[in-house]
């Protein structure tokens, strides 16, 4: 365990607390997770797991999914309690990895860890760790739809899985977004000045990273603008591989909106 200087060092200052835990039941497997700002806002996430998970797999669900939404939200300095010894254990070298899916779950954690600049995973008592242990137990049981203070999420298939990947580089017909990204990545404007004024003032709720147009949110990590082809696919993925029931138009919105598509 870390001990704490009274005045914290440049590391330290602008550092946030993500909070993680893993759990598998007969009922169910989800994951907890509590990740608080150096000002003190606090972020709760319940994730139910729609396939069956080890406790140790659904502890490592439970890291990454953590660490990817504070990814989204460019946390930049992030300290992880978890209270799995095998996930601190593997991450530190302390123990051997064997089994292929912790193989690859522990290669999927490496390839987040150049998205911070400092990243510390820390192994802590249950007790220390209880909030985040209390939510992904909430993930099991039937109570989770009824809470109406914790942000809710479903994960229909692991992290680790080999999944479809639309190929992005096939070249794209103007869309929506191309005004958008050429003005933020060009600085071109459309040659009408009232449609310039419009663009410019809209550019504010956008933000190009990495060629990649996003769109800014309050409630949600920045959301990936999607073209008319990716946006189909999205929806076809969300209503029919991830929803056991039909959705309706505005439940569907707001289930890409969690998958942090826009």
């Amino acid at each position: 365990m870390e001990c704490m200087e009274e005045n914290p060092s440049e590391n330290e200052r602008g550092l946030w607390k993500l909070f993680v835990d893993g759990s598998s039941y007969i009922t169910g497997s989800g994951a907890g997770i509590l990740l608080t700002s150096p000002n003190g806002w606090t972020l709760e996430y319940a994730m139910r797991f729609g396939f069956k998970a080890t406790n140790n797999e659904a502890e490592w669900e439970a890291l990454i999914a953590g660490l990817t939404i504070a990814k989204y939200l460019e946390v930049q300095k992030i300290e992880v309690s978890s209270d799995s010894q095998l996930v601190v254990g593997l991450k530190s070298g302390e123990y051997e990895v064997r089994e292929n899916p912790m193989v690859k779950y522990l290669s999927h954690f490496q390839s987040l860890k150049s998205a911070f600049e400092v990243l510390k995973v820390l192994k802590v008592l249950r007790a220390k760790n209880a909030r985040a242990h209390q939510l992904s137990k909430l993930t099991t049981t039937g109570e989770l739809e009824k809470n109406q203070t914790v942000l809710v999420d479903y994960l229909d298939r692991p992290t680790i899985s080999e999944v479809y990947v639309m190929d992005i580089d096939i070249p794209q017909e103007p869309n929506w977004m191309t005004p958008f990204i050429n003005w933020l990545k060009n600085g071109i404007l459309p040659e009408d000045p009232v449609e310039a004024r419009k663009l410019v003032y809209r550019s504010n709720r956008f933000q190009l990273r990495d060629g990649i147009l996003y769109k800014r949110s309050f409630y949600f990590p920045s959301l990936r603008c999607l073209t008319p082809l990716e946006a189909d696919y999205a929806l076809r993925e969300v209503h029919e591989g991830i929803c056991d029931n039909h959705m309706g138009d505005r439940t569907l919105f707001h289930k890409l909106l969690r998958q942090g598509y826009y």
